[in-house]
């Protein structure tokens, strides 16, 4: 018999961490919890239980696919090191996604905004149609004035926020990306941190 496909999602770019997992093209666990400012401290044992519920280990997993951001500084950092160390250390094969594809795809249909606040009026943004469970980049990723983005958009549109993702229209719409070299692995961050901003004003 051929082994399981098994294939582990993580995201941690919002306030929630997500993770899931796929084997032979179906979802047989998922974990979508809120944190607060902890989810460096919560990801492992929710990953840990998660294998443990299944009877696996990370050396059984085919494939991780990792939501790269944008996002929080510090969230977007903790889910890519989870996936460069799982990925390191099994030679498990790596691909990315953005975490703003991953927040609109669990939208049913139609134009779906997805939004992460940045402060100051500004957002991480991006905008995808979504038509019998296949999604389409209509914007790429972007850091923006809210309501300048908002009025590059003719309406309707679903603005969406937070939400479990629904990893199979990211499967079947080819928006995650192989990664070549595990080590040169980086967040997309959309932004610089306030101690670079400081460091160049100096």
């Amino acid at each position: 018999m051929d082994k399981p496909s098994r294939t582990l999602f993580v995201d941690t770019a919002t306030k929630y961490v997500f993770l899931a997992l796929v084997e032979d093209g179906a979802v047989v666990d998922s974990v979508y919890q809120e944190g607060i400012n902890n989810h460096s401290v919560t990801i492992m044992p929710l990953l840990d239980d998660m294998l443990k519920r299944r009877r696996l280990s990370l050396k059984d997993l085919a494939e991780i696919i990792v939501g790269v951001g944008p996002g929080s500084y510090t969230g977007v950092r903790i889910g890519v090191s989870i996936a460069k160390m799982i990925g390191y250390l099994n030679g498990t094969p790596i691909r990315t996604v953005s975490s703003l594809a991953l927040l609109a795809s669990g939208a049913d249909s139609g134009t779906v905004l997805s939004f992460i606040d940045a402060r100051r009026d500004n957002a991480f943004m991006a905008c995808y149609q979504i038509k019998d469970g296949v999604m389409t980049e209509l914007i790429a990723d972007t850091l923006e004035n809210v309501e300048a983005f908002k009025a590059k958009l003719a309406a309707p549109y679903e603005f969406r926020t937070f939400g479990a993702p629904d990893v199979h229209k990211i499967l079947r719409s080819g928006l995650t990306m192989p990664v070549a070299d595990v080590h040169g692995l980086v967040p997309n961050y959309l932004q610089v941190t306030e101690a670079e901003r400081k460091k160049a004003d100096a």
